[in-house]
C-alpha cells in the first residue's frame, strides 16, 4: 500500500502529504483550487528546508520527498490508483458526505477511505458509501509532520482488517496510533475543547485578559501553548465546528459554545489564517494581544 490519495491541501492536508511522501509514499495531493495546491506545495517546501537546515533530513531526502507528490485538480484522476484517501477538507459535515459518495464511486473496490475529521461521525461517514467496512478515521494532530500522535477511529462498521492496515502504516509513519471508537470529539477534542472554550468563557466573563489567562496555563499547568493562543492556531471557526458537532451529538449544554466565540467567527476573526483572533498576527503587531473590542 504505497500509493495514497490525500484530499485537500490546507494546513492538514499539506501536512499528511508531507508526511507520508517523506516516507516514501507516492502521493496524489487533491484540491479543487491549483491555487491552494501550490501554497500547500509552497509549505510542504518551506518545512523541508526548516528540517535540513535542522539537520532532520538531508538536501536529497528533501528533493527526493517533493518527486514523490503529485497534485490534481480532478478528484477522479487523483484516485484512480489508490489504495488509501485519506480526507483532509474542510471540517463541514455535507462537504465530507459528498466527498465519500464520489470516492466510492471513483476509488478501486479495495481502497481503503479514511477520514482526518477531528469531530464528524465516521458511522454517519461510512453510511453514504457501498464499503462501510472500509471506512475509517485517522486524525492526524498539528503541526502532522511534528505530531507523534494519530487518532485512529473505528465507525460501527469498519473491519479488524482495516483497522489493522491502517494502524501499521500509521507505525510506518513513525506515528503511535491510538485506537478510539466513534463518539462526538473522539477523545483529543472531546476533552480539548471544553478546556478551550472554558478559557474563552473565562475572558468573557472578564475573570482575567487573554495572556493572563494564557499565562496561568503555561506556567502553572506546563502547558507548551495557552489553550486561547492554540485556538488561533487551530482556527476558531474549527473550534466552533468541533464544539457545535459535540454538542448536537450529546445534546449536553457542557458542550455549548461560549457567546464570544460564536462573535468572533462570525466577525471573522479566524485566528492565525485570517490574521486576528485572540492575538494579532499582523506584520505590525505579530502575536500581540488584541484589545477587548469583543468583549464590549
Amino acid at each position: 500500500m504505497k500509493n495514497v490519495a490525500v484530499i485537500g491541501a490546507g494546513t492538514m492536508g499539506n501536512g499528511i502529504a508531507h508526511t507520508f511522501a517523506q516516507f516514501d509514499y507516492k502521493v496524489q495531493l487533491i484540491d479543487v483550487s491549483q491555487n491552494s495546491l501550490d501554497k500547500g506545495m509552497a509549505t510542504i517546501t518551506k518545512n523541508l528546508d526548516r528540517m535540513v537546515s535542522k539537520e532532520i533530513i538531508s538536501e536529497e531526502d528533501k528533493i527526493k520527498t517533493l518527486k514523490n507528490i503529485t497534485t490534481y485538480t480532478s478528484l477522479e484522476d487523483g484516485v484512480e490508483y489508490a489504495s488509501l484517501v485519506v480526507e483532509a477538507a474542510t471540517e463541514n459535515v455535507d462537504l465530507k458526505l459528498k466527498i465519500f459518495r464520489d470516492l466510492d464511486k471513483f476509488c478501486p473496490e479495495d481502497t481503503i477511505l479514511a477520514s482526518n475529521t477531528s469531530s464528524i461521525s465516521i458511522t454517519k461517514i461510512a453510511a453514504e458509501t457501498s464499503r462501510p467496512d472500509m471506512v475509517i478515521g485517522m486524525h492526524f494532530m498539528n503541526p502532522v509532520p511534528v505530531m507523534k500522535l494519530v487518532e485512529i477511529i473505528r465507525g460501527y462498521s469498519t473491519s479488524d482488517q482495516t483497522y489493522t492496515t491502517v494502524e501499521e502504516i500509521s507505525k510506518k509513519l513513525s506515528k503511535v496510533p491510538v485506537e478510539v471508537n466513534d463518539y462526538p470529539g473522539f477523545v483529543a477534542n472531546r476533552i480539548l475543547m471544553p478546556m478551550i472554550n472554558e478559557a474563552i468563557e473565562t475572558l468573557y466573563n472578564g475573570v482575567a485578559g487573554v495572556q493572563e489567562i494564557d499565562t496561568v496555563m503555561k506556567l502553572g499547568m506546563a502547558h507548551p501553548m495557552g489553550p486561547l493562543q492554540l485556538a488561533d492556531f487551530i482556527g476558531l471557526d474549527v473550534c466552533l465546528s468541533i464544539l457545535n458537532v459535540m454538542y448536537d451529538g450529546f445534546k449536553n449544554p457542557k458542550y455549548a459554545p461560549c457567546p464570544l466565540l460564536v462573535n468572533m467567527v462570525m466577525a471573522g476573526k479566524m485566528g492565525i489564517k485570517s490574521g486576528e483572533g485572540f492575538y494579532d498576527y499582523s506584520e505590525s503587531r505579530r502575536a500581540e494581544k488584541v484589545s477587548g473590542q469583543f468583549l464590549k
